[in-house]
């Protein structure tokens, strides 16, 4: 897998004409931006909850989740670290995006159990459980990148 990822690294990097797209894509700070952009919503729950940690520990209780503190503090930790690891993007962002991968799967059995829901907020809390999986999908995708892109 190394020598693919080797291989494919040098294709890119010496190709003579390139346009002004792949200049683009290639361009480091366009993988800060889509890791900024990708990671926002972690950065908003997470700073969201370290402002509120008193709420956020009654809805950690709300879902089952004991101890409450410790749970708040692994979220905060989770979603704020990880995303920083994904937008730094060298050695540890696969880290990250694992991290914050496992985090947001994990959420669907704690508090989007649709399964158990009837009409309207069953369909709504299934949509949910779909783009969850679509950002684990993007942050899977974004490791890849960084993988690529190391320097």
């Amino acid at each position: 897998m190394a020598n693919f990822l080797d291989a494919l690294m040098t294709h890119i990097t010496t190709s003579e004409q390139q346009n002004p797209i792949q200049r683009l894509l290639r361009a480091r700070w366009m993988y800060h931006a889509g890791a900024i952009v990708l990671t926002s919503m972690f950065w908003g729950s997470g700073i969201g909850k370290a402002l509120d940690f008193a709420g956020t520990m009654g809805e950690m209780a709300h879902f089952g989740l004991y101890p409450p503190a410790l749970f708040t503090l692994l979220t905060i930790l989770v979603q704020l670290g990880g995303s920083l690891l994904l937008i730094i993007g060298k050695h540890f962002a696969w880290l990250g995006a694992g991290a914050l991968a496992v985090f947001t799967l994990a959420t669907i059995p704690v508090a989007l159990r649709f399964w158990e829901m009837q009409g309207p907020a069953a369909f709504m809390t299934k949509m949910t459980v779909f783009e969850h999986v679509t950002v684990v999908g993007a942050l899977a995708v974004a490791a890849i990148a960084a993988e690529l892109r190391r320097d």
